[in-house]
């Protein structure tokens, strides 16, 4: 329906929007702002893999790993966190310095740093991180191998070697 104020509306001559890109809008923009911005870029950095999609093969990268779909292969992201959410559905061998298992995971999870397995979560394998957090209700079947954090190289850092004469032998009575 036509209205008295949209004609008013129309007649007035229309302004070009702001510009948004480009390095005049970075200048123009409150160093608040920006801060804000390149704080929640950096944290969402994560790459997904949608419901819709499967993958054959090696997935390697130097950033975070959302999967939602399925994954069929290697996962090598050392320094990174893989997520398996809900209906990620992953059949691969998993490096990372963090995982965390929602949906599910047939191989071996090796994580730098820890695993979390969420209630609705399903792990079957061997599983080596320095921490490991079952969920009540997640599925876990495998072998789990605890490792403490790397020690600074150096002579007191290696086991040491002990013969049967250097240990303390026990006096029955």
């Amino acid at each position: 329906m036509w209205n008295q104020s949209n004609a008013q509306n129309t007649s007035t001559p229309a302004t070009k929007p702001p510009l948004t890109n480009g390095p005049a809008a970075a200048m123009s923009e409150s160093p608040l702002v920006r801060t804000s911005l390149a704080a929640s870029a950096s944290a969402e950095q994560a790459a997904t893999i949608g419901k819709s999609l499967v993958i054959k093969g090696e997935v390697t990268g130097s950033e975070s790993l959302y999967i939602d779909g399925r994954v069929e292969g290697t996962i090598n992201l050392p320094g990174n966190r893989v997520t398996v959410g809900r209906n990620g559905q992953v059949s691969a061998n998993v490096t990372a310095r963090e995982v965390v298992v929602q949906g599910r995971i047939v191989g071996n999870v090796t994580a730098s740093d820890r695993l979390d397995v969420r209630s609705e979560g399903s792990l079957t394998g061997d599983v080596v991180a320095q921490r490991i957090s079952v969920e009540d209700g997640a599925f876990f079947k495998g072998k789990i191998d605890i490792r403490r954090p790397a020690e600074k190289a150096g002579p007191s850092s290696e086991p040491k070697e002990t013969t049967a004469s250097e240990e303390p032998s026990a006096k029955i009575a």
